[in-house]
């Protein structure tokens, strides 16, 4: 007599081998028809074919399709309690004009050409009359906010990816309490994920102490909540509707660039006074409502100009149907005259952004990248450097920061131009990430901006194609092997 468990297994083979490479196929082919680039439609396929289990596995959680469907059934959720409930939340007379909206007849003319691209992307006109500072590292960054909040008076709305606990930290969980304790309006939203880097966590401190915060999308399996990728990278701070900050500084220890710490990062902030704020303010009020459910408008905001500087904001994420910062930056880069200054921590630019700087290199723009020299992350180093010689080669000049770490995001055209916020230019934050970026049309703010990335660049050091040329063999396949899975860092 035949032993029975032995057929039952012949059984099982015949039934599930197929049945997972039929999931192989079919994930493959999902991966075929709906990734758009054709780098991650190849690295999704080869993981589902050559893992018939873990691939498909992979590609559910984490495809980017995915991310990106979710996030638009999410929006469009948010969006129509928004309508319903919230309204204008940038206060402003009609849906598409803030408050300081300058009709495009009146723009300067030599803004006119690079204005008209972010009106195209963002449908959002400029606003005009505001003020704009930029704050160096920690030590001019967090005085001014902790000075804002302990000076507001009706409300205080704060978003940061990253809220750490130590000392500095610490500073703004008291401001914060205080003004809550003073009848502030207080809200924090602290992202789900980035807000996991610290312990103890800043959300808990705070909420102990009587301030609303919530966290946007923390993942959780009860109910199920897996999507690491859809992350809030916004830093926004606005009281009184008066003054507010955005940029790419979060709330941590390392910013404090002067203590010489062997972790310190360099970065910069802003400060905006004028019509702008309200923008700001919106944008926080949106994802308020989104991770909340909660739309109401926000306190008066402040119309009146206060500077020669124009505005605009620019909110990006998955689910807005196009990746707006990254058609803003490629349109941008092609309306460039006379130079392009980038300086950027994550430099992983997308084909077409690489044959824009490309282009314009050659049509005798000048183009200058300044990188850090130490990443934080190496592997986007190793990436970077792969695929740099393409622009080498067409007249781009690169540099690499001396430590410690850099984590500025500017991109400066022409002079007069400038675009700064959460963005780095990599696929996590053009495709990925909430971001929330500002336009700067003014002269002098540019000027100002250009002086520091002339500084930074004077004491960088130039990549030369001999020095690509001169990397190993066992480092080029390394850095090139990083380059192949730059889709997914």
């Amino acid at each position: 007599m035949t032993p029975f468990p032995a057929v039952t297994l012949t059984t099982l083979q015949w039934v599930l081998i197929p049945a997972m490479y039929g999931i192989s196929v079919y994930a493959a082919g999902h991966a075929l028809l709906y990734k758009r680039d054709p780098r991650a439609a190849l690295g999704w396929i080869a993981v589902c074919l050559t893992f018939p289990v873990a691939g498909p596995l992979l590609y559910f959680l984490f495809g980017i399709n995915r991310v990106h469907s979710r996030a638009a059934r999410l929006l469009e959720e948010s969006e129509t309690r928004r309508l319903r409930e919230g309204g204008r939340l940038h206060g402003g007379p009609a849906r598409h004009e803030p408050p300081g909206a300058m009709p495009s007849g009146i723009v300067p003319p030599r803004y006119e050409r690079l204005a008209r691209v972010g009106y195209a992307v963002t449908d959002r006109p400029l606003a005009g009359g505001n003020h704009v500072q930029p704050l160096h590292n920690g030590e001019q960054a967090y005085p001014a906010m902790l000075d804002a909040i302990d000076n507001a008076e009706h409300s205080v709305f704060l978003t940061t990816y990253i809220f750490g606990t130590g000392d500095v930290g610490q500073r703004f969980v008291d401001a914060l309490a205080d003004a809550s304790a003073r009848g502030v309006d207080v809200r924090v939203i602290v992202d789900g994920v980035g807000g996991l880097y610290h312990w103890p966590r800043a959300w808990r401190r705070l909420a102990r102490r009587g301030v609303r915060v919530e966290r946007f999308l923390p993942p959780h399996l009860v109910p199920l909540q897996l999507s690491v990728n859809l992350r809030t990278h916004r830093k926004v701070l606005v009281c009184d509707g008066k003054v507010g900050f955005t940029g790419g500084m979060n709330i941590a220890q390392n910013h404090m660039a002067a203590q010489g710490c062997t972790r310190c990062v360099t970065d910069m902030h802003f400060l905006f006074s004028g019509p702008i704020v309200a923008q700001l303010q919106e944008a926080f009020l949106r994802d308020w409502g989104f991770v909340t459910g909660e739309y109401a408008p926000g306190p008066p905001v402040r119309e009146e100009p206060c500077g020669d500087s124009l505005c605009r904001m620019v909110l990006d994420g998955p689910g807005f149907g196009f990746e707006r910062v990254h058609d803003l930056l490629a349109g941008v880069v092609a309306g460039a005259e006379r130079s392009i200054h980038i300086m950027t921590p994550y430099f992983l630019p997308s084909r077409e952004l690489i044959s824009g700087l490309r282009a314009a290199s050659l049509r005798g723009v000048e183009v200058h990248c300044v990188l850090p020299g130490r990443n934080n992350l190496p592997f986007v180093h190793w990436a970077t450097r792969n695929l740099l010689p393409s622009l080498l080669e067409s007249g781009v000049r690169v540099y690499y920061q001396p430590p410690p770490f850099c984590h500025t995001k500017l991109l400066l055209i022409d002079g007069c131009y400038a675009h700064v916020g959460s963005a780095n230019i990599d696929p996590r934050s053009l495709r990925l990430n909430f971001e929330l970026t500002v336009e700067v049309l003014d002269t002098t703010v540019a000027r100002q901006l250009g002086q520091h990335f002339e500084a930074v660049r004077a004491v960088s050091d130039e990549v030369t194609p001999r020095s690509l040329t001169a990397r190993s063999m066992p480092v080029r396949l390394r850095d090139a092997a990083c380059w192949l899975f730059s889709p997914y860092l």
